[in-house]
């Protein structure tokens, strides 16, 4: 792993995480457990409303925590709107230490490197059903509160866990907006490593 990403998950895996905040997690890492223990492929699908900022989030430090301790995983993300991955969650990100590339199209298509074995992460906002999402035999882990009332069903999904989070884009615009970027970058980064840290391989 980069070592810039390193430094990075020493701050964010000293953050504390409130006990009612490790009920909803532990329900994510139980059905993690299950899938692994069936030798199914584990295959979590992050939803929000406009696929660009916790989402996003959520798909790609999932991938980075499931690397980290070797957890067989694919990551995806989406919503119920298409837009674009959101610049300012892609700025966190590069903070972080991700080295980044894009495409130029509208709703750019970007690459996420975080280590040198491992492979890119591609993200895009896309609708949760999008045909490079799975189809079928995955949890639909519902990170706003919008999706998670306005999306009911989520057709192929084996589980559906809502694990929400505030959104960083209240604070678009103000002074406190890199800050606030990162604060929720880092608490979903804690708590899927909290997450992949109680998962035992199969």
């Amino acid at each position: 792993m980069f070592q810039s990403i390193e430094n990075s998950l020493v701050k964010i895996q000293s953050l504390r995480i409130p006990e009612s905040r490790k009920s909803i997690l532990n329900t994510l890492r139980d059905y993690c457990q299950q899938q692994l223990n069936a030798g199914k492929e584990l295959q979590l699908n992050f939803i929000c409303t406009h696929n660009s900022r916790r989402s996003q989030f959520s798909q790609v430090w999932a991938q980075v925590a499931a690397y980290s301790y070797e957890i067989p995983l694919s990551s995806f993300s989406g919503g119920i709107e298409v837009t674009a991955f959101n610049e300012r969650a892609i700025a966190s990100l590069a903070r972080f230490g991700f080295e980044i590339s894009s495409d130029t199209s509208p709703n750019p298509q970007y690459s996420l490197s975080f280590a040198n074995q491992a492979p890119p992460i591609a993200a895009f906002s896309k609708l949760y059903d999008d045909p490079v999402n799975p189809s079928e035999d995955f949890a639909a882990v519902m990170t706003c509160s919008d999706a998670d009332e306005n999306c009911p069903f989520i057709p192929g999904a084996s589980a559906r866990i809502p694990l929400r989070y505030e959104d960083p884009k209240a604070f678009d615009d103000t002074s406190q907006e890199a800050l606030m970027y990162d604060k929720r970058s880092m608490q979903i980064a804690s708590e899927l490593f909290y997450v992949f840290n109680h998962l035992k391989k199969a």
